[in-house]
């Protein structure tokens, strides 16, 4: 595969990263797997604590010795009243009935203790981390610098990245519209940063000097030589290790995820306080218009229902994540499907390079 400043800053083989997916998707042997195969694998930290970070850390390095990655949630403030945490309680009520759980739930803590989670990375010292949802503290910067990680800043705009380079991030993520999960804006709510993948990499590009990684409806090696095309050093994909048998994904995702189409997914703000991309299910469709708190709070508030959902194969109840290109996916290994994408790359450059004039 090609050498571009991004896989010669992450010293992998193939510009690729598997995205972090938190809430069970990503798992160490699946990010283990990834790197081992030349890409980069990455671990989603954002919901676990300080002792799961590190645990989750030497399990990918009991599968390889190579570079991979540790996603952090930028730390952020929200406070909603109690009325609107009463207000959001009373909305799940009939979910929570329907799935046998008491009507009111107790919710748990709104978000782990970031300096908890920062210090097991420091002192893991893992190869790269990257984080979302906003920039993190100068001191965090400095600390995992000089710890020798490389930092990956996530970015929906071109203000937003240019953020992220001016943190002292070492390459920065462009997360187009069409990527699944959580979208990483920061600088606004999130309704009117939905630029999609095409759009935002060349510009991103043109307006900062770090790397640029491509984020968003890339599903395969056709998508990876395109986003280079426009200027990206790699890319990165969540939506299409999904299937894979390493993931941790819940078996009604998966089926959910072999049915989607085209049009299956919205983005939508009221499963977790913040914009989402999913497939677009009756829980989705009926909180749609009502007014929930902010991240981290409904997130906390809707865990456990979604997670009971999910226990029950209840697919219309869950958070379905997942891109504009889930249809694309297949059910490969995470080594095969790394293989196979650095492959169909490969056919696709050189298709290219033989279309001069046609």
């Amino acid at each position: 595969m090609l050498s571009t400043a991004v896989t010669r800053l992450l010293e992998i083989d193939v510009p690729l990263i598997q995205a972090p997916m938190g809430g069970g998707p990503s798992t160490p042997e699946m990010a283990g797997t990834v790197s081992d195969a030349g890409a980069l694998g990455s671990l989603a930290g954002g919901y676990l604590s300080g002792s799961q970070i590190s645990q989750q850390i030497a399990a990918v390095r009991a599968v390889t010795n190579k570079p991979f990655a540790v996603n952090l949630f930028a730390p952020h403030d929200s406070a909603p009243t109690p009325e609107e945490i009463d207000e959001a309680q009373r909305l799940l009520e009939p979910y929570r009935r329907e799935l046998g759980l008491p009507a009111r739930g107790e919710a748990g803590p709104a978000a782990h203790d970031f300096d908890e989670q920062l210090q097991a990375v420091i002192d893991e010292k893992p190869n790269v981390v990257s984080f979302t949802f906003g920039l993190l503290p100068p001191a965090a910067v400095a600390s995992l610098k000089d710890a020798g990680c490389v930092l990956i800043g996530t970015a929906t705009t071109v203000a937003e990245a240019v953020a992220v380079a001016e943190s002292g991030a070492d390459m920065v993520c462009a997360q187009g519209s069409e990527a699944g999960a959580h979208r990483g804006t920061f600088l606004s709510d999130g309704t009117d940063a939905l630029v999609g993948t095409i759009a935002l990499v060349p510009q991103v590009r043109d307006f900062v000097s770090i790397p640029v990684v491509a984020a968003g409806g890339i599903m395969d090696g056709r998508g990876v030589v395109a986003v280079l095309a426009l200027g990206a050093g790699a890319a990165q994909l969540g939506t299409a290790f999904l299937r894979c048998p390493e993931a941790g994904t819940a078996p009604a995702h998966r089926q959910a995820l072999s049915t989607a189409t085209d049009t299956s997914t919205a983005v939508s703000a009221s499963i977790t306080g913040k914009p989402a991309r999913g497939i677009n299910n009756r829980l989705m469709r009926e909180l749609a218009g009502h007014a929930m708190p902010a991240y981290p709070h409904t997130n906390a508030l809707t865990s456990e229902l979604r997670r009971r959902a999910a226990e029950l194969g209840e697919a219309e109840l869950m958070s379905l994540w997942a891109g504009q290109g889930a249809p694309l996916g297949t059910e490969l290994p995470a080594r095969e499907l790394v293989a196979k994408i650095a492959e169909d790359a490969a056919t696709a450059l050189t298709r290219l390079g033989g279309a001069h004039g046609s």
